[in-house]
């Protein structure tokens, strides 16, 4: 799939925040962030960025489906997924190497075709602690391309009130969009700094700034059609 204009990058997000809203997804979805050259107003873009803040259930799911029932083949069902997501999603269902149900996998499944264009952070933390978190973590190990792009709008918030959040597995997925962001998507009204720029108002060293970057930006180049990365803090 060839670059999208903005109009259709803001309007494919807006879809996607939709099918959040309307659709049982396979964990508990909190918040929904666009980030990089959608919110920096360019037209076209390249790829859609965006992140997903998810639940980890803990102490399994609350349907009524026997995970055993399903045979899938799959481990995990019911523990890091929905067995009843499962259930309706079988199509969707995706494993990580070592044959266990990957929440982030079976989130991007569910809400991108893969020659799309689009690539999903998935992190059961907030856009912006992970944001912090992956920065320190990468400039410690000096691997940068792991480096979250901060520059970043909020579409989308669960509604639930947060004591109820974490962990939570009975939680609908209802949630509360913005409207005032979605529109300054569509008009190229953020003002944002460069990625170095922002990485240094985060801390980093100008010259390391520079080269991160860099780094960031090829492992962003690099990727071809619907991609997903998930990580746990």
């Amino acid at each position: 799939m060839t670059d999208l204009s903005r109009d259709e990058a803001v309007a494919r997000v807006e879809a996607l925040v939709a099918t959040v809203e309307d659709d049982r997804m396979p964990v508990p979805v909190r918040e929904i962030w666009a980030f990089g050259d959608v919110v920096l107003g360019l037209d076209p873009v390249e790829r859609l960025d965006v992140y997903v803040t998810k639940d980890i259930l803990v102490g399994g799911d609350d349907s009524d489906i026997d995970p055993d029932e399903l045979a899938l083949g799959v481990e995990g069902i019911g523990e890091t997924v929905r067995a009843d997501w499962a259930a309706e999603h079988t199509e969707h269902v995706r494993t990580n190497a070592n044959g266990y149900a990957a929440p982030e996998q079976c989130l991007a499944a569910h809400l991108v075709d893969d020659d799309e264009p689009v690539h999903l952070e998935v992190c059961n933390a907030s856009f912006d602690d992970n944001v912090t978190q992956r920065l320190e973590g990468a400039l410690a190990r000096e691997n940068y391309e792991n480096i979250l792009d901060p520059r970043g709008a909020c579409l989308w918030v669960d509604a639930e009130p947060s004591g109820a959040r974490r962990g939570s597995s009975n939680s609908s997925d209802g949630g509360q969009r913005s409207d005032d962001a979605f529109q300054k998507l569509r008009d190229g009204e953020f003002v944002l700094p460069t990625l170095s720029g922002a990485l240094e108002m985060l801390g980093a060293d100008p010259d390391v700034a520079e080269e991160a970057a860099t780094a960031v930006e090829a492992y962003r180049a690099a990727q071809d059609g619907a991609s997903v990365r998930g990580d746990v803090v």
